[in-house]
């Protein structure tokens, strides 16, 4: 499979596999089985030159089927066609690129009051970065990440950086912090070394503290120590370094999601009863916060296979979809508890091993609804439903 990372992409592509496979006589499960790359094939080289830097597909649908009941969907639509609806499921893979303004820049202080700021040049619009960014400096540095400040959006302070979108905040900013903690590291040796009077070889760093001959010192007691003598110049801002960094390589999350809907014949209205999603984020920082952005993500994509319609006035041009009275995006009566699950498989290209999250479940979103509208109707001769 291959993407632009545009839900349009892939519904085009899963729209074709299904019908391909009622075409032939096929299987839809097994025509996808057929065209899956192999995880013993990462990294794999597609033929657009571009490459697949990790990813364990089957893994995914093979959860993906086994959370929906898949095999058990024959009996719920013997019972559905005993109500006078129309059951349906449909299964949509996906692979989506994430890479994003290759230039990002953040900043680590430590203070002796006990805390510690880092300032990144992406921010959040709903992603909880402030928690993970927080989580990601408290592991790289050993401390507590209640003790960590996470300073964002005052360009004031935030005067470098490459913002958020394209699924790129913790894959840039997490690399820049792994590259800020190895330098803070290396500057607080070098401040035990003013402040102990020791021998910069003798300095050891083990676990959030600085330890030598019979001394130890942690973070915080390293900076209040430092506070109270003067520092050679290139060490006068105390524990502070500033990082920039630039990757360019990109990274491909994917997964896969299961969908059943029933459809009322007499009225073509659609319910949404069954939604499953699993996605490969690579390594998750927050569980609870990948989930809810899943959630946020699903609802994008079902929105937009159902009901997200843009209209416009011919002879004016006029928009009438003028506010959300006339544009219908998803409510929370109108979609099913969501089954998530993550398949974490780490990525080579960066430090902490991530992806992105987030944009993700939208993907496969447009193909997994039509495709299981398709399968309640085909029997009435349905083969297509056209999105929004």
């Amino acid at each position: 499979y291959r993407s632009s990372g545009r839900p349009e992409v892939i519904h085009a592509l899963e729209r074709l596999i299904d019908t391909a496979a009622h075409t032939l006589g096929m299987d839809p499960l097994a025509l996808r089985r057929m065209n899956l790359i192999a995880s013993d094939k990462m990294p794999y080289l597609n033929p657009l030159g571009v490459v697949y830097d990790s990813g364990d597909y089957t893994k995914s649908m093979d959860r993906a089927l086994e959370l929906s009941d898949w095999s058990g969907f024959e009996g719920r639509r013997v019972e559905a066609d005993a109500r006078g609806r129309k059951r349906g499921i449909g299964f949509a893979n996906y692979v989506e690129s994430s890479i994003g303004a290759p230039r990002e820049r953040v900043e680590l202080r430590v203070f002796p009051e006990g805390r510690v700021e880092a300032i990144a040049g992406t921010q959040p619009t709903g992603q909880s970065q402030e928690t993970t960014f927080a989580q990601v400096v408290a592991d790289l540095l050993g401390i507590s990440p209640d003790k960590v400040d996470v300073v964002l959006w005052d360009t004031d302070i935030v005067r470098a950086g490459g913002g958020s979108h394209s699924g790129r905040s913790m894959r840039h900013a997490g690399t820049a912090f792994c590259l800020a903690a190895e330098a803070l590291i290396g500057c607080g040796k070098r401040i035990v070394e003013q402040v102990l009077g020791v021998d910069p070889d003798s300095v050891r760093y083990v676990d959030g503290r600085f330890e030598s001959g019979g001394d130890t010192l942690d973070w915080f007691e390293l900076a209040s120590r430092a506070s109270q003598i003067k520092l050679p110049k290139d060490l006068s801002s105390g524990l502070h370094v500033t990082v920039d960094n630039e990757m360019h390589t990109p990274v491909f999350p994917n997964g896969c999601a299961v969908c059943e809907v029933e459809v009322d014949p007499q009225t073509g209205f659609t319910e949404i009863c069954r939604y499953v999603a699993v996605d490969d984020v690579g390594r998750v920082i927050n569980p609870q916060i990948v989930d809810g952005q899943t959630h946020g993500s699903i609802a994008q994509g079902v929105g937009q296979a159902l009901w997200e319609r843009c209209v416009v006035d011919e002879a004016s041009g006029q928009p009438l979809t003028g506010s959300l009275m006339d544009y219908p995006i998803p409510r929370a009566d109108e979609l099913p508890t969501f089954i998530t699950d993550v398949n974490e498989v780490l990525s080579p290209t960066n430090p902490l091993g991530v992806k992105s999250a987030g944009e993700g479940p939208t993907t496969p979103a447009l193909a997994v609804v039509i495709n299981a509208i398709v399968n309640a109707l085909r029997d009435l001769g349905v083969e297509d439903i056209e999105i929004p």
